[in-house]
């Protein structure tokens, strides 16, 4: 039986008409084919947002334009931008707002275990701070509407469809949307993909951007399991680049069925003005793997001996790549 997390997602059942739809369509379009590489001078929830833009200055490539990334370019990169791990677990500091496209070619080369998991969490930190900040700026501007007396503008009406579509509830369900539409720790998001990826060293993240195991049945080209049992048809789905496997999986998390345990856990953490508890969210993952209680475990060790509940609170700033690198930006 195929696990929740993995299942296939068929065609949506809640579907706009006419120019909404096209609109809608246009909408996922350019989010799907954009890939945020660089950033000079950009506000933190102006991004994907709808909100309006401070960014002076936007670099956006094709991740096929990529350059190829090595494990010394990345650290001497990281060394520029001042990005200090243990001062961010100690509470000091924000994350350089440094978007990665594909993990390092030569991660299985770090022979040191700590150096290749500061490493990995250096690099999905920031991608999981974006994707984030994606969603509150769409919760923020969701609770405007809910406060909102009288009737919509047209442009509040379109963006309400176009996430209704997304999240899976009817238009009219804005109750229901705001549930869904919510953030996901960082300690439970690095402790999955750390334990997916095996600290960024597995073949589907080098070879397709693989962050979260996530499988497909879709006849696309993505990338099959050397040790699938006879029978199943599964692969395992590839991304164009890194930030679009944190939004899937987010989307997975917020929309999916086998997660409504942790949908219901975040809000009732959300009724109580509480922090969002990471290491208590991942009791809901049982069905996230066919492991079930021993997933969960082993999520729950690797969210508290990697100390990650201590960057459950970074946010992301505004350092760039210096200009003095002779590197591209990444």
């Amino acid at each position: 039986m195929t696990c929740p997390r993995f299942a296939a997602r068929g065609p949506r059942k809640r579907k706009a008409a006419g120019k909404d739809r096209r609109q809608i369509k246009k909408y996922d379009k350019i989010m799907k084919r954009l890939l945020i590489a660089s950033v000079s001078t950009v506000a933190a929830l102006g991004l994907w947002s709808g909100a309006a833009a401070a960014a002076d200055k936007l670099t956006v490539v094709s991740w096929r334009a990529a350059p190829l990334l090595t494990v010394s370019t990345l650290d001497r990169t990281f060394a520029q931008l001042g990005y200090d791990l243990d001062r961010l677990r100690d509470g000091d500091g924000l994350v350089p707002r440094h978007f990665v496209a594909a993990m390092p070619s030569d991660m299985r080369a770090i022979r040191v275990p700590a150096k290749r998991k500061a490493l990995f969490i250096m690099t999905v930190l920031p991608l999981i701070l974006q994707a984030n900040d994606e969603i509150r700026a769409d919760r923020a501007r969701l609770e405007r509407i809910l406060e909102h007396k009288g009737d919509l503008p047209a442009v509040d009406r379109l963006w309400l469809a176009a996430k209704a579509e997304i999240y899976e509830v009817k238009r009219a369900d804005l109750k229901g949307l705001r549930v869904r539409m919510d953030v996901i720790p960082p300690s439970l998001a690095i402790a999955q993909a750390a334990e997916e990826t095996g600290w960024g060293t597995s073949r589907f993240v080098l070879e397709g951007n693989a962050l979260f195991g996530q499988w497909t049945f879709s006849r696309n080209s993505h990338m099959v399991p050397r040790k699938r049992a006879a029978g199943r048809k599964h692969q395992v789905q590839a991304f164009p680049s890194l930030i679009e496997a944190v939004r899937a999986y987010m989307e997975n998390l917020n929309t999916h069925r086998a997660y409504r345990g942790f949908r219901t856990l975040r809000s009732a953490q959300r009724a109580k003005s509480q922090p969002l508890h990471g290491l208590e969210l991942a009791t809901t993952m049982t069905s996230y793997s066919e492991r079930g209680e021993k997933y969960v475990e082993t999520i729950q060790g690797l969210i508290q001996f990697n100390r990650l509940q201590a960057l459950d609170g970074a946010r992301l700033g505004v350092a760039t790549v210096s200009r003095r690198s002779p590197e591209p930006a990444i």
